[in-house]
């Protein structure tokens, strides 16, 4: 009667076990023989950040990691802190020109995110499910200062990773929160398909991983979870070596809100929330409904005829940040 019991409680945890496992062996990256032709366009992205730009500093982490930080306008609390986080695949050059005409406004830091830029550490991957939000949370406390008013924004998976730290236990730190077309979750009606055809997400591994990771298994969290559409104009030009085509599943999981995204949402500070009309990642005209269902704190700007990248270049966009620095 044991022996029986026994194999019947091994076979419930075998069963699952192999099937997630079949579902991440099913599927692997594809080799990127040459650059693809789509994706989103860059164009305008690459050409905001031309001439000298501004030099990066180390600041250490909890773990001894030197984040590489860029920083704008001038030291002291009598101004906003924004911190601006980049979205997936590029670093924190694609806010040059938008830092700097913003430089007179706040104090402006502009990190290379774990995992990406020209240091990347392990470019695509990270130590574990939510290091995003320790990282942060070390840069704020290094950088605030007394009484100075943190204001945690960025752009597509950033502005994803902006609501992930508010619904996470560092949330407190940040008094408001900046979000360019943010990516809110796979499945919110926010996204269109493959994020207009940018992202390649491993399904199947995702789900063996989640899997997995359900019943605290995660020695295989380093595996190839998403992979990225970057153009063939990035990939050849001379920032090509700085950008990232692939990520991890911890590193994928920790750049956007949790599953429950809704209650990540509702956890934000007082937002601003600005989308291009033309988003090809994303419906702009969603997120409006989509994020008042659950929190009435934020202010919604949706600019025509911008798109996903366009939109951090848009005078409107500019308008907006200025009146949010000094909306006291």
């Amino acid at each position: 009667m044991i022996t029986r019991i026994a194999l019947s409680l091994a076979l419930a945890l075998l069963i699952p076990l192999g099937l997630a496992l079949g579902l991440i062996a099913s599927q692997w990256p594809r080799a990127q023989a040459a650059p693809p032709a789509g994706g989103l366009d860059f164009s305008g992205a690459l050409a905001a950040g031309v001439g000298e730009p501004t030099a990066v500093e180390a600041v250490p982490m909890r773990d001894g990691f030197p984040l590489q930080v860029r920083r704008y306008g001038p030291e002291g609390a009598a101004r906003p802190l924004l911190i601006l986080l980049h979205g997936s695949g590029w670093h924190g050059q694609q806010f040059e020109a938008l830092a700097r005409d913003l430089a007179p406004e706040a104090r402006i830091l502009v990190p290379d995110l774990r995992g990406h830029g020209a240091q990347p550490g392990r470019r695509g991957d990270i130590d574990y499910i939510g290091q995003f939000e320790d990282d942060l949370a070390d840069l704020i406390r290094a950088e605030a200062r007394p009484g100075q008013r943190v204001i945690l924004g960025g752009h597509s998976s950033g502005g994803g990773l902006v609501v992930r730290f508010a619904g996470g236990p560092q949330g407190g730190l940040i008094d408001g929160a900046l979000l360019l077309a943010p990516f809110l979750k796979h499945n919110a009606p926010t996204t269109r398909p493959n994020s207009g055809g940018w992202a390649r997400p491993l399904t199947r591994r995702i789900v063996g991983l989640s899997m997995l990771n359900g019943v605290g298994i995660g020695a295989l969290n380093h595996l190839t979870a998403i992979q990225f559409n970057m153009p063939a104009a990035v990939l050849e030009g001379p920032l090509g070596a700085t950008a990232t085509t692939a990520y991890s599943y911890r590193l994928n999981r920790s750049f956007a809100p949790r599953g429950d995204y809704l209650a990540d949402v509702a956890a934000l500070p007082p937002f601003l929330l600005i989308a291009g009309a033309e988003d090809e990642a994303f419906d702009a005209a969603l997120y409006r409904p989509t994020m008042e269902s659950v929190t009435g704190r934020g202010t919604y700007l949706v600019v025509p005829g911008e798109g996903h990248l366009s939109i951090l270049q848009a005078a409107a966009t500019r308008r907006a940040i200025r009146d949010l620095l000094h909306d006291q």
